[in-house]
C-alpha cells in the first residue's frame, strides 16, 4: 500500500510537470496572443522588452529589483501598526526582526522568527509577504531561464531580459496556478477573509481567540513558489492551513511541481529532451533514496519506546507516511514549510533533511534555483569527466574551461562558508547558544540545521530552536543573502561565458551527457563534493545522536 501511494504521487507529479514544462517553454519563447499585455506592463514601467541583456546587466537588474523589494517590505513591517488592514491592532516589528523577515522573503527563504497570526497585520501578509512570494519565486525562475539560455542558445552575447522573464514567470505561470490552488484550498476549508480573529467559548466555558485571515491565497503561492512561510505559526501542521488529506496531497504536489517541470524545460530548450531527463533522473534517484530512509525510520519509530511509528510532533490525520513525504519534499525543494515538527523526527531522518539542504538544495530545489544549482554541479561533473578521459570537458557542445570551473567552485564554496563558518561562530557565542533547546548532539543539530536552512534558502527549523534572538535574526539574515546571491551571480556569469562559445559538433570522443553513465557521475559529484564536505559536522550531530540512541543512551 505504501509503495502504491508513493507511486501514484510520483506518477501524478511527473505527468503534471511534463504538461507544465510544455507550457513554460511556450511562455518563455513568447506567446504572440499574450505579448500585448506584457508590452503594456513593461513599457508602463519604462522597460524596453525588445532589449536583451548581457549577464552583468541581468545580474544588476536582479540585485536592484530585490533591493527595492527588501526596502519596501522592511518599511511595511516596521510601520504596520499605523497602516490599514490591521483589525487586530498588531504593532510594528522590531528592527532586527523586520530585517530578518524582509531578507527572508526577498531571498525566497521564508525563515520565520515570528508567529504570523500574532505578529503580522493583513496588509503585511498580503502586500508584503504574498507579493514577495510571487516575485522572489519569479526571480529564481527568471535566473534559471537565463542560465539555460547561456548553455543552450545560439552563440551570442546576451542571455535575455530579466524584466520580461520576471513578468512572464509571475503572470503566466505562478499566478494562474496559485489561483487554482487557492480556490481548491478554500474549498477544503482554508480561510480567506479580511475579518479579524474570532472569540469562541469552549465546552468548559473558557474563551478562546481563534486567528483567521486571508490564508488560502498566501498558502497557494508559498507552496508553488517553494517559499514555505506559513500564515500561521505552526505552518502546514495548522488545521486552517492544511485541513484535509486532499489539501495535504495538493500542497505536496505543488511543492515539487515547478522544480520538476524545470528539468523537462531544460531538455526542451536544449533541443534534446534526454538532457532534461538525465538531470531529472539524477535528482529523482537522490530524492527517492532520502525518502526511503526517512519513511523507514519514521514508520519503525524508536524501539526503546515500543510504540510503533514515531508520531511525536506529527498530526494524526497525516501519519508517518504523509509526514515523511512532506519532510523529504520540503527540504529537497528549499520550500521549508512543515506539516510535522522536524525536531521530533528520528536522528537519521534529520540527517537526510540536513544533507538535502547542505548540498545546495539541488534535488529539485527551489523554483528555478534547483536547476541552476544543479547546473553548477554539471559544470564540475563534466570537468571531472574531462580529466578522466584526457579531453577538454564539454557540455552541450560548448567547452567548459577554467573560467567556468572557477566560478562554479566559488559558488559552491558559499555553502560551507555559510554553514560551517556561520555555525561555528554561533556555537561559540553565548547569545547565540541561548537559542539551543537541547544538550548533546541534538542541540548541535539544532545549530547545524538552522545555518544549513538559512544558507540553502530553505526556511525550516528544528522546533526547539529559539530563532527570535537579535544575534540570530541578524546573522541568519546575512547568511540568507550569501546563500542566494553568491550562487545567482556566478551562475549568470557562467551562462554569459558559455553563450559566447561556438558549439562543437558531436564526435565519437564526445562524452554523452544524457545517459546512465553521466547520471551516475552527476550523483557522485553531488554526494562527494556536497555531502562529504559536511560529514564531520554531521558525525557530531545526527550520527552521534543515532549512535547514542542505538546504544540505549540519552542526553
Amino acid at each position: 500500500m505504501t509503495f502504491l501511494a508513493y507511486a501514484l504521487y510520483f506518477g501524478a507529479l511527473i505527468g503534471a510537470a511534463l504538461m507544465l514544462a510544455a507550457w513554460m517553454a511556450r511562455v518563455y519563447a513568447g506567446i504572440p496572443a499574450l505579448a500585448g499585455v506584457e508590452r503594456l506592463l513593461l513599457r508602463g514601467a519604462g522597460v524596453n522588452p525588445g532589449r536583451d541583456m548581457a549577464w552583468p546587466g541581468y545580474a544588476l537588474a536582479v540585485l536592484a529589483f530585490n533591493l527595492v523589494g527588501f526596502i519596501v517590505l522592511y518599511a511595511i513591517l516596521r510601520g504596520q501598526g499605523a497602516l490599514p488592514l490591521n483589525p487586530d491592532g498588531i504593532g510594528g516589528m522590531a528592527p532586527d526582526l523586520a530585517f530578518n523577515t524582509a531578507v527572508s522573503f526577498v531571498t525566497n527563504t521564508n525563515w520565520q522568527a515570528y508567529s504570523g497570526e500574532a505578529q503580522l497585520s493583513y496588509l503585511s501578509q498580503m502586500a508584503g509577504l504574498t507579493v514577495q512570494n510571487f516575485v522572489s519565486a519569479g526571480t529564481g525562475m527568471a535566473v534559471a531561464v537565463a542560465v539555460i539560455r547561456g548553455f543552450t542558445a545560439a552563440k551570442g552575447t546576451t542571455i535575455g531580459n530579466f524584466w520580461v522573464d520576471l513578468v512572464r514567470s509571475v503572470l503566466w505561470i505562478l499566478l494562474p496556478l496559485s489561483i487554482l490552488l487557492a480556490l481548491f484550498l478554500a474549498w477544503q476549508g482554508v480561510p480567506q477573509t479580511l475579518l479579524g480573529a474570532v472569540t469562541a467559548s469552549g465546552l468548559e466555558g473558557t474563551e478562546q481567540v481563534i486567528a483567521r485571515g486571508p490564508a488560502a491565497a498566501q498558502i497557494a503561492i508559498k507552496q508553488l513558489g517553494t517559499n514555505g512561510g506559513g500564515f500561521f505559526g505552526v505552518n502546514s501542521a495548522h488545521p486552517f492551513e492544511n485541513p484535509t488529506i486532499a489539501s495535504n496531497l495538493a500542497q505536496s504536489l505543488a511543492i515539487l511541481l515547478i522544480p520538476v517541470a524545470f528539468c523537462f524545460l531544460f531538455g526542451r530548450m536544449a533541443g534534446d529532451r534526454r538532457e532534461g531527463r538525465a538531470i531529472f533522473a539524477a535528482m529523482a534517484v537522490m530524492f527517492v533514496a532520502g525518502l526511503v530512509v526517512i519513511h523507514l525510520y519514521e514508520a519503525a519509530g524508536n524501539p526503546a519506546l515500543g510504540l510503533g511509528a514515531n508520531m511525536e510532533g506529527k498530526e494524526q490525520r497525516f501519519g508517518a507516511l504523509l509526514s515523511s513525504l512532506w519532510a523529504a519534499s520540503t527540504t529537497a525543494a528549499s520550500n521549508g514549510s512543515v506539516n510535522a515538527m522536524h525536531d521530533s523526527f528520528m536522528p537519521l531522518s534529520g540527517l537526510v533533511m540536513l544533507v538535502f539542504m547542505q548540498i545546495g538544495e539541488v534535488i529539485f530545489g527551489g523554483v528555478g534555483a534547483g536547476l541552476y544549482g544543479m547546473l553548477l554541479y554539471v559544470v564540475l561533473a563534466v570537468f571531472l569527466a574531462g580529466l578522466m578521459v584526457g579531453r577538454t570537458p564539454e557540455y552541450l557542445g560548448r567547452k567548459v574551461e577554467a573560467r567556468e570551473v572557477t566560478l562554479a567552485v566559488l559558488a559552491f564554496l558559499s555553502m560551507p562558508l555559510g554553514i560551517l563558518v556561520g555555525g561555528a561562530i554561533a556555537a561559540t557565542v553565548p547569545q547565540a547558544l541561548a537559542a539551543v533547546q537541547d544538550a548533546g548532539p541534538h542541540g548541535f543539530s539544532e545549530i547545524l540545521y538552522a545555518y544549513s536552512s538559512a544558507t540553502g534558502n530553505n526556511g525550516s527549523a528544528f522546533g526547539g530552536w529559539g530563532a527570535a534572538g537579535t544575534w540570530h535574526t541578524t546573522a541568519l539574515g546575512l547568511i540568507m543573502l550569501l546563500g542566494r546571491y553568491a550562487i545567482i551571480v556566478p551562475m549568470l556569469a557562467i551562462a554569459g561565458s558559455m553563450i559566447r562559445k561556438t558549439r562543437a559538433p558531436v564526435t565519437s570522443g564526445t562524452f554523452p551527457t544524457h545517459g546512465p553513465l553521466f547520471v551516475t557521475l552527476l550523483i557522485l559529484t553531488v554526494l562527494i563534493l556536497g555531502a562529504l564536505t559536511f560529514f564531520p559536522v554531521l558525525a557530531l550531530g545526527p550520527i552521534a545522536e543515532e549512535t547514542a540512541r542505538a546504544a540505549g543512551q540519552s542526553f
